[in-house]
């Protein structure tokens, strides 16, 4: 018998508008134009120095974070390439602090974009795995121009989401709202290719992401939590478990969607001002509709992420996802602690 042949990206859109409808023409493009910018964003992480691409960039973006000479270049390629297309109303980016309307020489499409065109950034000097992560939004049809209240939506509502990262392989894991699948860069043929369907995250897990160092600036049901994790099979738990945190949050949740886990970046007191260190429309929200697609779970250690309703577009809240088990008692500790809701 002969071979499958592979199925492109492209391919497998083309598919799903087919079997589910819920793919137009325009959502397509849109997911295919981001596949390509990270394919240029795959390429200026590849070269590393020999682009001349690392170090800082001498700016700071709307969050007042130093920026990377990547973030910005990230930033410019996603932009640029979905400027044209029609498929747009408008687009929004952690590195900028207002919407970016489609030039007017261009059409204007239905959807919003919503990216962190560069995450775990600080990583990228050291040569560690950083990625981009996107959330596509149906736009309202009641304003010509988007404004950036018609980006303030549950992130139930997003129409799709996903994520590139950018490790030994560049992976594309994507959800349309029909399961997750990851696809990888067939850098001979110059396309994304469908490398697995349906994944799922197990409900159990002996794994955890978080960064340790932050235990003393934590809430209480946090710290009771970790620490019987760290008890292992003579603690409450009765079972082993190993911590793994790489500090960037597309390397974290990739392994968490490849083999089981929990994700954790609380609230604390060094965060609790600003309601979290993650943000709500560029990270939790799109991460969390995979991690659900996925058959895992995602709140914010008291209520669910994708039922939040944004108030500002640069919202920040803490975040708890990955294997549904793990989620769902770090979440019952913060709730019966009786603590006010941060989310």
């Amino acid at each position: 018998m002969a071979p499958s042949s592979p199925v492109t990206l492209t391919q497998f859109l083309i598919e799903e508008q087919r079997h589910h409808g819920a793919i137009n023409a325009d959502l397509r493009l849109l997911i295919e134009v981001v596949a390509r910018a990270c394919k240029r964003i795959s390429i200026a992480v590849g070269k590393g120095a020999l682009g001349g691409v690392l170090g800082e960039a001498g700016t700071g973006n709307v969050q007042g974070e130093a920026q990377k000479k990547l973030d910005v270049i990230s930033n410019e390629i996603l932009l640029e390439a979905n400027a044209w297309g029609g498929h747009l109303a408008a687009c929004a980016s952690e590195e900028m602090e207002d919407p970016h309307p489609i030039p007017d020489a261009y059409p204007k499409g239905n959807y919003l974009l919503l990216f962190d065109p560069l995450d775990g950034s600080s990583n990228i000097d050291v040569n560690i795995s950083v990625g981009t992560i996107f959330s596509v939004l149906r736009a309202s049809d009641e304003h010509a121009e988007p404004r950036t209240e018609d980006f303030l939506q549950p992130g139930r509502q997003q129409v799709a989401a996903g994520y590139c990262v950018y490790g030994p392989s560049t992976m594309l894991v994507l959800t349309t709202g029909h399961g997750v699948h990851a696809f990888t860069l067939d850098r001979e043929l110059g396309s994304f290719v469908l490398t697995s369907r349906d994944l799922t995250i197990p409900a159990d897990t002996r794994e955890f992401a978080i960064n340790m160092s932050n235990r003393r600036f934590w809430e209480p049901p946090m710290q009771r939590y970790v620490d019987e994790l760290l008890a292992g099979k003579e603690g409450p738990r009765g079972k082993d478990f190993n911590m793994r945190w790489v500090a960037s949050m597309v390397a974290d949740v990739h392994r968490i969607l490849t083999r089981g886990g929990i994700f954790i970046y609380p609230l604390d007191s060094k965060t609790v001002q600003q309601g979290g260190k993650l943000r709500l429309m560029y990270e939790a929200n799109p991460m969390a509709m995979i991690v659900e697609q996925a058959g895992g779970a995602a709140t914010t250690g008291r209520q669910r992420i994708l039922d939040l309703t944004p108030e500002r577009l640069h919202q920040r809240v803490p975040v708890f996802l990955g294997s549904r088990h793990e989620v769902e008692i770090a979440t019952r500790y913060h709730q019966a602690a009786g603590a006010d809701a941060h989310g």
